[in-house]
């Protein structure tokens, strides 16, 4: 039976016929096959539509990563009933939630984090074990269009998150038939509720037949031993969880062997990360991909030239998918920095929000909101978010630039950069680093360091050491978070001259 592939589900339907026995996702607790998988989303479909879900009724889903094959079970089974799809991290703090709940209009919940959902404007919450099932209450797929099938939120590291909408006409592209050239094994710490995780990764299975393995919290060390146990040939990890990774490396007795390719993103990766994964690492592939919640995955660097460099994040490929632009919206020579666009495929929008939506989309391209140039050999380098460039006494400094200096010192784990007021001079750069496990650190050490690599006045006028530095669901650093307590450190350093 051959099933028309128009919604997300239509192509779960299609792997199961094809390929019912083989592994989709493992999240080392439970395993889901592909037929498994199909007959869960119908159980939950039919369940939901019997206990009164409605077509396009928004449906939030706060479920960890340590119940990612329910998860994926649940995300599709929602579709099932016609409604929409709505992931949310579960380790937000109630009022994140509950201000996307109601941007959203949400009513009902399914979570592993019941006392979460608890304190939230609710009609319903179901926990995954009480998931309503009920296979002949299954509505009729067809009767269901190609509109609206999730909401995600944007990251939020420079303000309050907003909801992207993605239809089923645009999840579905390009998969009208079985395509197995990706069939291989990857694992990953990634949450399945931001955009990484669950279109780029949570998909993987439906659009080339990967085995996608879930660890549901990362652990270094436990990672180097599911790479050994499941033998897994593609990697997925954020710059942050790659250097940790790579402090293990060596000490490390697993079987690394079966890793062919590592896939990072959601930030630019540090230059010494790359170096060091050549060195240390000589037989994987590095591919550091450049894309967001808005928009597609234009870029991505794959060869060793590019990845020294910093803000590096792949070929530009102008004019094409990607454009840097001035104020203007003229394109700018190369060099030149200005705002990069990238083209879309789909129209997109922010649910609820006509006026960004028509600021962010403009003719069939999105305006990242990230600052870069291309360089003469057609690298796309990124210096930073356009709310995040410091402007220090009419010189534009780019935290990239401070922070790569910065990872480069062999006792910092991360670091992150920002700009503080300053009466005079605009703004004054700062910084905040975390040390490596075991490493103790000295500011006085740091800027002895940053005075030999920057020039002064990209030097950092205040470092403060952290334990950790505060993340977002996608291992972003959240700077905000930063600003005051950088402010008051410059404070005191200029107020002891």
């Amino acid at each position: 039976m051959t099933t028309e592939i128009r919604r997300l589900p239509d192509v779960l339907r299609t792997r199961a016929q094809a390929t019912p026995n083989r592994l989709a996702h493992d999240d080392t607790q439970e395993r889901l096959t592909f037929a498994e998988w199909d007959r869960a989303a119908d159980e939950i479909g039919g369940g939901l539509a019997a206990n009164g879900i409605q077509p396009g009724e928004r449906v939030l889903l706060p479920i960890s990563n340590h119940r990612a094959a329910a998860m994926v079970a649940v995300y599709v089974g929602v579709m099932r009933a016609g409604a929409i799809c709505v992931p949310v991290n579960p380790r937000l703090a109630v009022p994140e939630v509950e201000r996307f709940r109601a941007l959203v209009g949400a009513n009902v919940a399914i979570t592993d984090a019941p006392d979460l959902t608890a304190q939230l404007g609710l009609t319903r919450s179901y926990v995954l074990s009480d998931v309503p099932r009920d296979l002949g209450a299954l509505p009729d797929q067809g009767a269901f269009g190609t509109g609206d099938a999730d909401i995600l939120t944007t990251s939020g590291t420079t303000g309050r998150p907003k909801g992207v909408v993605f239809s089923h006409a645009e999840l579905v592209e390009g998969l009208d038939g079985i395509d197995d050239s990706a069939a291989t094994t990857m694992l990953h710490s990634l949450p399945f509720t931001s955009f990484g995780g669950c279109h780029g990764i949570m998909l993987l299975p439906l659009r080339f037949g990967t085995t996608v393995i879930t660890q549901p919290k990362f652990d270094p060390d436990q990672f180097l031993g599911l790479i050994e146990a499941k033998r897994p040939t593609s990697l997925h990890l954020v710059p942050a969880m790659l250097r940790l990774l790579l402090d293990r490396f060596e000490s490390s007795a697993a079987d690394l062997s079966s890793v062919r390719w590592i896939f990072t993103g959601t930030a630019p990766l540090p230059t010494d990360s790359a170096r060091r994964l050549a060195d240390l690492w000589p037989t994987v592939r590095l591919i550091n991909v450049y894309g967001m919640t808005e928009g597609s995955t234009p870029v991505q660097t794959t060869g060793r030239t590019a990845q020294s460099k910093p803000g590096a994040v792949g070929t530009a490929r102008e004019p094409g998918d990607v454009e840097v632009r001035d104020d203007e919206g003229n394109r700018c020579p190369h060099g030149v920095v200005g705002e990069v666009w990238t083209r879309v495929s789909h129209a997109r929008r922010y649910w609820g929000d006509p006026d960004a939506t028509a600021a962010t989309w403009q003719h069939g391209w999105l305006r990242t909101g990230d600052r870069g140039y291309v360089d003469v050999d057609g690298d796309l380098i990124l210096v930073g978010r356009s709310k995040e460039l410091i402007i220090r006494g009419g010189y534009n400094i780019a935290p990239i630039e401070v922070e790569d200096v910065l990872h480069a010192h062999p006792g910092v784990l991360d670091a992150a950069v920002v700009g503080v007021p300053h009466e005079v001079l605009g703004e004054e750069v700062a910084a905040a680093v975390a040390p490596r496990p075991g490493t103790e650190l000295f500011e006085a050490d740091l800027l002895d360091w940053c005075r030999t690599r920057l020039a002064a006045n990209k030097v950092p006028r205040a470092i403060v050491i952290m334990p950790e530095l505060p993340y977002g669901q996608t291992s972003k650093v959240l700077k905000r978070d930063l600003q005051d307590v950088l402010a008051a450190a410059v404070a005191v350093r200029r107020a002891n001259g």
